[in-house]
């Protein structure tokens, strides 16, 4: 060796003594290198000429020789070539796993699962062990008392499912899972890290995994460690697995009710981005489970706060989020308004461009809180306070697709309510523009309808997961509120539209008919309009409507029809007089007993699976349960991990009184009793939506 090694010595005398340092530093280094070289090489020598022998040893019966067997194993494994050459020898590997598999004795069980522990990092090693049936031995392992024994085991698993084929489903036939989700009630913080991990490799893309974990309460224990800790990975891979678990329709409930999205949102002012990203992911997927979900107002206005990130993703799952946690919960709505929800939202709209999977989210939640609670109003108003009212109307042209124009069109018919709004939605243009979607609509129902009826081929009754007759039912009534206001009806009137809401009338939707009646209703309180819808042939279908067992249908059919008869006879008007009695009334005077439109399934909210923002060409868009109006569900929507968003729509119109009936010449005691009743019970009209998954 000291032939190999020669070095000219320099003369001292002519460096410096930093110089001279450095030449002694290389040196060392150098003679250092050689000398590992030689010791690997003779590690390796050892290691193959032991194999035999200890691969003897492991099979012996004395469990002493075992447990010294084993323990030479792990030490070799320890230096690299020696477990180069132990890898590289099925023989020991099997012996090495029945040694550990059948050990009783603490000591053993260490050394066997620390050698495959370090085999693990090897692929090699790793396919040794798959081959050898190691992984049932260290899933048997985890049982273990021992911390240490139960490390190694878990991390040699979790190398295995990273890293082997097959080695999921041998975990999960092993009963790896049930054992794993046992482990979570731990409080070591780094094992449980790698723990969760295994969890999310086992469940991703497996639904019965995820039941699995279901079955063996893991959604509560991973909501506790989302609530107890503080360790970014071990969050970071909890999250992970609950972002799994939350596309699961028998799992999100658990997790909502676990209290899982309260635990969630404590880490949304996360400064880690990636465990943001999970949480944000995790509460999207939830949150339409969670509607019902008191006392986060906290959570509520830090969505509001992270509306304004400069990460798009933030802002499509917060907007996404908000929408759904708004639906049909008065409190949550109050709770975003009074924190600016409706500024935060109309600038969202205003920054997303052609975003829709921005922008349609952001204006189902901007619907919300438009509708049905105390500060409505409050909100309507502060849309156009906040400039959104021309952005909304210019939503309503191309390129925007049917499932943001349909969450627009419902947002302006809440808008309308405001009688504020009125002006301007009419000056941005927005009547001509709901009468060229309405039109356009229905020339498209009815070319659908007259396929299907002829069967010449298939023809789908959705465009984009809508409906065309939930856009004719919508703008319809828009159009309705909207002709409350004088200058509106007269730009109705002129656009030569009264022919079409006649058609509407005959329309097999109970929801079309009464928005179609509605809006006839309000047109008839000018003499011009009345006298062009009698002409249009309008009285035949309002008589026949007044017989709807639907009373919102009934109701403004014979408002209609009564406005229409001003400038009529006397015999004329108590004819008329005696045929809405009789029809209005013939339930007991019961006029505003809700029919069924007071018993209405809640609408659905906004959906999300796991999906990643869509691309601007995508739709995430919300269509309601359309069994509402009559329609049948889409078919084929099943959730995937990271798979499409489901469509969900518009459902019923917004909250708005039936017109008053007060001034017909009607039976005044028939009319007392169901006047009253009408003052007490309006038909209410949530514009809420809410997925189904």
């Amino acid at each position: 060796m000291d032939r190999c090694i020669q070095f000219q010595a320099p003369n001292l005398t002519q460096i410096r003594p930093h110089q001279c340092r450095d030449w002694l530093n290389h040196h060392r280094c150098s003679k250092k290198a050689v000398v590992n070289l030689i010791n690997y090489q003779d590690d390796a020598d050892v290691a193959t000429k032991a194999i035999p022998e200890l691969t003897a040893l492991l099979n012996d019966d004395d469990r002493v020789v075992v447990q010294q067997a084993a323990q030479m194993v792990h030490m070799l494994s320890k230096k690299v070539a020696s477990r180069q050459a132990l890898m590289n020898s099925p023989a020991l590997v099997s012996a090495l796993v029945r040694a550990m598999q059948n050990a009783t004795d603490p000591e053993t069980q260490r050394a066997c699962t620390g050698a495959l522990h370090n085999l693990s990092h090897h692929r090699q090693g790793l396919l040794s062990i798959f081959k050898s049936g190691g992984i049932p031995a260290l899933v048997k392992m985890l049982d273990s008392p021992i911390e240490s024994v139960v490390f190694y085991a878990i991390t040699t698993l979790h190398n295995l499912l990273l890293h082997q084929d097959g080695a999921k489903e041998a975990v999960r036939l092993a009963g790896g899972l049930q054992k794993m989700v046992g482990l979570l009630s731990r409080d070591n913080v780094k094992f449980l890290a790698i723990d969760t991990d295994c969890l999310q490799i086992l469940a991703y893309g497996n639904q019965e995994s995820k039941l699995i974990i279901l079955a063996s309460n893991g959604p509560q224990e991973l909501v506790r460690i989302m609530r107890t800790y503080n360790y970014e990975k071990l969050l970071w891979t909890t999250s992970r697995v609950l972002k799994v678990l939350s596309v699961c329709s028998s799992n999100k409930p658990a997790i909502v009710e676990a209290g899982g999205m309260q635990a969630v949102g404590m880490h949304l002012n996360s400064p880690s981005q990636r465990l943001l990203q999970n949480c944000l992911w995790s509460l999207r997927n939830l949150s339409d489970a969670g509607t019902k979900q008191d006392h986060i107002e906290s959570l509520l206005q830090t969505l509001v706060h992270l509306l304004s990130s400069n990460d798009i993703n933030v802002v499509t799952c917060s907007a996404g989020i908000l929408s759904n946690l708004t639906c049909n919960n008065m409190s949550n709505k109050t709770t975003v308004c009074q924190v600016g929800g409706i500024e935060a939202l109309v600038r969202t709209v205003l920054q997303a461009g052609d975003r829709e999977d921005i922008t349609e989210p952001a204006v189902c939640a901007l619907r919300h809180l438009t509708s049905r609670h105390p500060d409505a109003e409050m909100a309507q108003n502060s849309v156009r306070l906040h400039y959104g009212l021309p952005i909304l109307v210019k939503l309503l042209h191309p390129p925007s697709r049917w499932p943001l124009i349909k969450a627009v069109v419902g947002l302006i018919r809440n808008l309308a309510l405001c009688t504020a709004n009125h002006g301007p939605l009419r000056e941005h243009g927005a009547i001509p523009r709901l009468i060229q979607l309405l039109m356009r609509a229905q020339q498209d129902a009815q070319r659908r309808t007259s396929l299907a009826s002829s069967h010449s081929q298939m023809s789908s009754p959705y465009v984009d997961g809508v409906r065309m007759e939930e856009i004719v039912e919508g703008t319809t009534g828009s159009l309705h509120i909207m002709a409350r206001e004088p200058h509106s009806r007269a730009v109705i009137r002129s656009l030569n539209t009264i022919p079409l809401f006649v058609q509407l009338l005959y329309s097999q939707v109970e929801n079309i008919q009464r928005v179609a009646a509605g809006v006839l209703c309000e047109l008839a309180q000018d003499k011009d309009s009345a006298d062009i819808i009698e002409a249009e042939g309008a009285c035949a279908p309002l008589t026949e409507l007044l017989h709807s067992k639907n009373e919102g249908v009934a109701t403004y059919a014979a408002a209609a029809l009564f406005r229409m008869s001003d400038d009529k006879s006397q015999d004329y008007k108590k004819r008329l007089s005696v045929e809405l009695t009789s029809s209005l009334f013939k339930d007991d005077g019961a006029l505003y007993n809700g029919g069924d439109l007071m018993n209405m399934e809640p609408s659905m909210p906004y959906d999300h699976t796991m999906a990643p923002p869509l691309s601007h060409h995508s739709s995430a868009s919300s269509m309601h349960n359309s069994q509402q109006a009559g329609y049948p569900p889409p078919e084929g929507q099943q959730p995937m991990d990271y798979g499409h968003p489901q469509q969900h729509g518009m459902g019923p119109p917004a909250e708005y009184p039936l017109p008053e009936l007060s001034g017909m010449d009607l039976d005044p005691v028939v009319m007392s009793g169901g006047q009253q009743q009408g003052q007490d019970q309006l038909f209410l009209y949530d514009t809420d939506r809410k997925s189904v998954v």
